[in-house]
């Protein structure tokens, strides 16, 4: 099907133009890579593999992740296209790459973390209302089912137009920051004061040098998981055709979200570890009981049983409901749109070109992405007796890595003939 694909810009796709302004381009890609749910799912399995040297891989790996960022920046003010890296990898290296790893693998890593984050917003939902026996079951059918009913609306709000997806995104990731930064700073003044339980560790500098990681392969295996939990700012540029100064305005949401995340994750990833330490029992974050979820547990440690603690856990319980539901919604935007944007290349079947008249969104791409992660979610679930968070940000960090490597290669060699011209364009 590959060799079929037209390499000419098309006249436009029909989708609602100049609908975005910059905030809204960054909150779509800052709640794209959900914090909140993406530090539940991954800081535990992180620590797993790092140790104390966990605030380094953070900043290590934003360097890859802020290039990346300026990749997608450059390339999408020669070629603003809703198809990002598959319709750059398409122009720049032909058909078959663009499509195996630009298109592929932008589907394949978003219809598998849709699985993981229906998963934690199945279990969330039941704790938020002090149900641990399903909240806390990862088997459960009633998380199933939660999680595939969320599914189905965070499609229906994509397929109802970018404007309500991106006003909603506000609402969500204002809960979702404002937990964070609450529950980074209780968390540091209690270690501060003397308040925290027994296994906290004072903060150190030493924490953010790589050089004291273990081995290089353990590094490696830490930084596709750190990887995992900076990817989704790209939906950012995916909504670029529906964005107001679709040249400049989408690059500069990637870059400024990018530096956003950076903050974020590296003053709550000292703050946990400071408060709660790595080890392998009780809250530490290397115990394996909850390596897939460690905010639920310290948000209890952390805020306390009184009442005012108990409503601060239940705001950070959901804040990663929050998340979950932002990134569930941002997952099906960039995927609905690569798809789109295939369809018009004619890379696959044009029934999935389809826009819809009233609401300027993709109709085919919206639903069949929402429709084929639920039924993937309901097999992964089944095989995996409910570890889905685990296999999905394994198999998810493959393809993440494959399609932004993919978009700097494409980068590199598209302005190759202008590298030379100024210093910019050489950094650039």
């Amino acid at each position: 099907m590959a060799a079929g694909v037209e390499t000419e810009a098309p006249a436009g796709k029909g989708l609602k133009t100049g609908a975005l302004g910059l905030w809204s381009a960054v909150v779509v890609g800052v709640a794209s890579t959900a914090p909140a749910y993406s530090l539940a799912a991954t800081l535990g399995f992180i620590v797993a593999y790092i140790g104390l040297q966990t605030p380094a891989v953070v900043v290590v790996a934003f360097i890859p992740m802020l290039m990346i960022s300026v990749a997608y920046s450059e390339l999408n003010k020669a070629d603003p296209d809703c198809g990002t890296t598959f319709t750059w990898a398409t122009r720049t290296f032909g058909p078959r790459s663009g499509w195996f790893l630009g298109g592929w693998g932008i589907l394949a890593s978003d219809i598998l973390i849709m699985a993981s984050l229906a998963q934690i917003a199945g279990q969330y939902l039941f704790l938020l209302f002090n149900n641990t026996h399903i909240g806390d079951n990862a088997a459960s059918s009633w998380v199933l089912l939660v999680g595939v009913l969320w599914i189905v609306v965070m499609t229906y709000v994509c397929y109802r137009g970018i404007e309500i997806s991106a006003n909603f995104q506000k609402a969500l990731l204002s809960i979702e920051a404002g937990m964070l930064g609450v529950f980074a700073v209780v968390a540091l003044i209690r270690v501060a004061t003397g308040h925290a339980p027994k296994g906290h560790i004072s903060p150190s500098w030493s924490w953010f040098n790589p050089l004291d990681i273990p081995s290089f392969s353990t590094f490696i295996a830490g930084l596709i998981l750190m990887i995992f939990i900076y990817w989704g700012w790209d939906t950012a540029v995916a909504v670029n055709e529906e964005t107001e100064d679709p040249q400049k305005t989408p690059g500069r949401a990637a870059v400024i979200s990018t530096v956003l995340l950076l903050a974020i994750y590296a003053v709550v990833t000292l703050a946990a570890q400071s408060f709660a330490g790595i080890g392998t029992h009780g809250i530490g974050l290397g115990n394996p009981d909850h390596q897939g979820d460690v905010l639920s547990v310290l948000g209890k440690a952390v805020f306390g049983s009184s009442w005012v603690g108990t409503v601060m856990t239940h705001l950070l319980l959901l804040m990663v409901l929050s998340s979950a539901a932002a990134s569930t919604q941002t997952t099906i935007l960039p995927t609905a749109r690569t798809s789109l944007s295939m369809a018009v290349y004619r890379a696959i079947p044009s029934e999935f070109a389809k826009v819809h008249k009233k609401y300027l969104t993709p109709t085919t791409s919206t639903i069949a992405m929402g429709a084929t992660s639920a039924v993937l979610y309901v097999i992964m679930n089944y095989l995996s007796s409910g570890s889905v968070i685990s296999d999905s940000v394994t198999a998810c960090g493959i393809f993440i890595a494959m399609y932004y490597g993919t978009t700097g290669f494409a980068c590199a060699w598209y302005f190759r003939k202008t590298l030379t011209k100024t210093t910019r364009d050489l950094f650039m």
